[in-house]
């Protein structure tokens, strides 16, 4: 499958650029503690490796732009659609913010 602009939904199952694990998309706009530097850090995604799951000491965050293949498209439905207009509205406003640990991330209303 082509990678376009489009944020992928929850599920979907992807390659990224020199990776060799597939990764399944199990979160979206994630806030995190980059290790290297100890700030808060933006990712469009959360994977976890397919098809063990969900590790907290494996979970990978990545940017839309790191995928280099999509192998499967997960669920979309209305909500999602409502999710991608909410999402980038406020992944234009973080990139106004200082991410220094004081700012409460979005729930996008679930």
């Amino acid at each position: 499958m082509n990678i376009d602009n489009k944020l992928l939904p929850l599920g979907s199952v992807v390659l990224l650029k020199d990776g060799m694990q597939k990764l399944v998309v199990v979160g979206r706009g994630a806030l995190y503690e980059d290790q290297t530097t100890g700030k808060d850090t933006f990712a469009d995604y959360m994977g976890a490796i397919y098809p063990t799951g969900i590790n907290p000491e494996t979970t990978i965050f990545f940017q839309h732009e790191n995928i280099d293949k999509v192998i499967f498209k997960g669920y979309s439905d209305e909500e999602e659609d409502r999710f991608l207009e909410i999402y980038g509205e406020w992944k234009e406003n973080i990139g106004n913010e200082n991410l220094d640990g004081n700012q409460t991330p979005e729930t996008f209303g679930f």
